[in-house]
């Protein structure tokens, strides 16, 4: 319900702020104190068109704030977790919304920036507004279902017809992607098949592409290291008879020196030291010469054995490059990565097997959709069937209501319109619309074209009654629903709206002083001369105050005894 109204900067009103209560709330006050601005106001910020005309003059904006107490589990709650808006960690759900002096608004929930229409969504799930010029709610033909259904149709088969419908439109689609994925596969059978064969040809496999790179490095440092082992043989090996290599030279130089020693058993005739030093000299070289012989002879056979090890394969190198190379050029023709060939290659398999058995899966699904959409008519048929029951009683208990309500000549319909298979939907197969015929012989039309706002507003009434507790709505608001009745019927006005503020809040805007004696609580609207400016202002009235605006209403400008001794016996009746 609303709890609270903050004004600033609208039409007459610079400041105002409004508390409102359970119950049934009366606004009264004389021709052109603001009531109808109060109104605005609230509309302001419920998402209403807005004019800049709405700006009190010399202020650069208009604001309005509205406070309602929500229940957690309000359906309100859900559409603004799905817009990312958070709930408060009370019950309080907060409007607000600024029109600027260009015309252009912003508005707010719970101070998180929204748009005017989620705005106006979620107002329309909190408020229902009845006015002289501009009704909300009941004179949309969209809302009339539901209203029909919350009063007379069990939920479980409301939910029921929504899930065989559910069930429906997704064995509907999944029929109609089967069929654009076999058309598009029929489009492209030649080129299925022709890729298939190729990425078959080539087989693919998972993580294939990261085991080749490893295996071509390590074949890449395997051959780098037999081309280092085979080169160091090189240089010990003899490469041709001009160059007999280092070993050979060794030995060569070896019989040189061995000239310079006497043959076995040979002795000089006479001692010659200079050549015995040349002598010893010889032999160490020899010996140096022997060593590196030995040195280089283990050497060879080092390397040698070395080679014999390697086991560097030219062709398996370039038989993993080549295998390489091939799932890299079809990544890039088929502009993927390597690691998703295998999947494409099925995707693709995939799509040809389905081109090839799609004709029995079709026949599959589209037998499935029949039964589905045959499950769907039957329990919406039910759901037909228990409507027109429904309809039948709604109009009964409201026709029951009119008469008290000076609409005794009217006639209440509900219309039933079978609407066209694009249309149906998990609310079934047909539309309700409430139709009225004010006067004998005329034929039943919408509320909003055959209907005056008085009337419409009572007829709202009226079905309100009948719907009491049946709604998500809490706070009602009525803008002159005895405007043209006086007497019994103002008073029947005044305990219907007390009756059904047992359910709801109601606020409504009055010139009946029987409407105002049914109410709860009472405010009063009128205009005060503030620094030169004409202001509206509004206060809640006590029981001696309110007996004087109601004696008011009663005489007019002179206020008798005896209209106050009416007032206190309206007031006793409540």
């Amino acid at each position: 319900m609303l709890n609270f109204l903050s004004i600033r900067d609208v039409v007459l009103i610079e400041a105002l702020d409004l508390s409102f209560h359970p119950g049934l709330t009366a606004l009264t006050g004389e021709t052109g104190a603001g009531k109808s601005i109060l109104l605005d106001s609230l509309g302001l910020a419920l998402g209403e068109r807005a004019n800049a005309r709405l700006i009190r003059a010399g202020a650069r904006e208009a604001r309005v704030t509205a406070s309602f107490e929500v229940p957690a589990d309000h359906p309100v709650r859900n559409i603004l977790s799905e817009q990312g808006v958070p709930a408060e960690s009370d019950e309080s759900l907060i409007l607000r919304r600024i029109l600027s002096a260009d015309g252009r608004s912003r508005a707010w929930v719970n101070d998180q920036p929204i748009g005017i229409g989620l705005l106006r969504r979620v107002a329309g799930m909190l408020v229902e507004i009845q006015g002289q010029h501009e009704q909300m709610g009941l004179a949309d033909p969209t809302t009339h279902r539901d209203l029909l259904d919350a009063f007379g149709v069990p939920a479980a088969t409301r939910r029921k017809v929504a899930a065989c419908h559910r069930t429906w439109r997704e064995a509907r689609e999944t029929l109609e992607a089967a069929q654009r994925e076999i058309e598009t596969a029929a489009r492209e059978e030649e080129w299925l098949r022709h890729t298939i064969d190729e990425l078959s040809s080539l087989a693919p496999q998972p993580d294939e592409e990261n085991e080749l790179a490893a295996q071509r490095q390590a074949l890449q440092r395997n051959e780098r290291r037999s081309e280092a082992v085979a080169a160091a043989l090189a240089e010990l090996t003899p490469r041709d008879r001009r160059n007999s290599g280092p070993a050979a030279a060794l030995r060569a130089a070896s019989r040189a020196l061995h000239r310079l020693l006497p043959a076995p058993g040979r002795e000089t005739d006479e001692p010659d030291t200079e050549f015995e030093q040349q002598q010893a000299g010889a032999q160490e070289a020899l010996k140096a010469l022997d060593a590196a012989e030995v040195a280089l002879s283990e050497a060879e056979s080092m390397l040698t054995r070395l080679a014999a090890d390697q086991d560097a394969d030219p062709r398996l190198l370039e038989q993993v490059e080549e295998r390489l190379f091939a799932l890299r050029a079809a990544a890039r023709k088929f502009e993927t990565s390597v690691s998703d060939l295998p999947d494409l290659l099925k995707r693709l398999t995939e799509r040809l097997n389905a081109l090839e058995t799609g004709t029995a899966r079709l026949v599959e699904l589209e037998a499935a959709t029949a039964a589905a959409k045959a499950a769907f008519i039957a329990a919406a048929e039910d759901l037909s069937a228990q409507r027109v029951k429904a309809a039948r009683k709604i109009e009964a208990a409201v026709m029951a209501e009119l008469k008290p309500l000076k609409l005794e000549r009217a006639r209440f319909v509900v219309e039933l319109t079978p609407l066209a298979e694009e249309q149906w939907s998990a609310h079934g197969l047909e539309q309700a619309t409430f139709l009225l015929a004010a006067n004998p012989g005329q034929p039943p039309g919408p509320l909003g074209k055959v209907a005056s706002g008085g009337e419409l507003s009572r007829l709202m009434l009226a079905i309100r009654l009948v719907l009491a507790g049946r709604s998500s709505i809490g706070t009602l608001v009525f803008d002159e629903i005895d405007s043209g009745v006086g007497g019994a019927t103002a008073a029947a006005i005044g305990e219907r709206l007390h009756r059904l503020a047992r359910d709801m809040q109601i606020l409504t805007v009055t010139h009946s002083p029987q409407v105002a004696a049914a109410a709860d609580h009472h405010l009063r609207i009128g205009k005060l001369v503030r620094n030169g400016q004409t202001q509206t202002s509004a206060a809640p009235l006590p029981d001696v105050e309110r007996r004087e605006e109601i004696a008011r209403m009663l005489a007019g400008d002179v206020i008798t005894d005896a209209a106050r001794a009416a007032a206190e016996s309206l007031l006793e009746k409540r």
